[in-house]
């Protein structure tokens, strides 16, 4: 979406009763919300590579490309055990019992490293790497995708 787009949309909602406006074009997605507390409109232009450019109303239009922001990807070091199915993460077997492991935990290959209920089943989850577990990355209870990183073993 150009930036010509952008300063239309803006004014739309600027000039409307409108409080929120989101657009999709294509793989670009751009969510508009006014909001009394900020004197002026934000914009936020999502895009599939996961760099967001954040525009404000007002702003001129050649500093606008020096407001992009770039998150920083932080790659874990070690081995990535990576979730095999979506659904449910479990730490422990039941409510109130120990996690199968914590932080500092030293695993060998088969160790159970924690369950995941897809469509009520539980599936218990296995370690393929031997090793000592340097990082927990997922919170007990959250849903988790397929390939989601949740362990990381040192």
């Amino acid at each position: 979406m150009d930036l010509r787009k952008l300063k239309t949309l803006i004014d739309l909602v600027a000039e409307s009763d409108i409080a929120e406006l989101e657009v999709t074009e294509g793989e670009s997605k751009v969510r508009i919300v006014k909001s009394s507390a900020m004197p002026q409109n934000q914009v936020v232009m999502m895009q599939p590579q996961g760099m967001q450019q954040h525009y404000q109303q007002g702003a001129p239009m050649a500093a606008a490309p020096a407001a992009a922001v770039v998150a920083a990807v932080v790659e874990p070091t070690g081995y990535v055990v990576k979730s095999p199915m979506v659904g449910t993460f479990y730490r422990s077997s039941a409510p109130g019992s120990p996690a199968f492991v914590e932080i500092g935990s030293t695993v060998k290959e088969g160790d159970t490293l924690c369950i995941i209920e897809a469509m009520k089943l539980l599936n218990e989850i296995d370690s393929d790497k031997a090793g000592v577990v340097t990082q927990i990355l997922v919170e007990n209870g959250q849903p988790v995708e397929f390939g989601q990183p949740l362990f990381v073993i040192g």
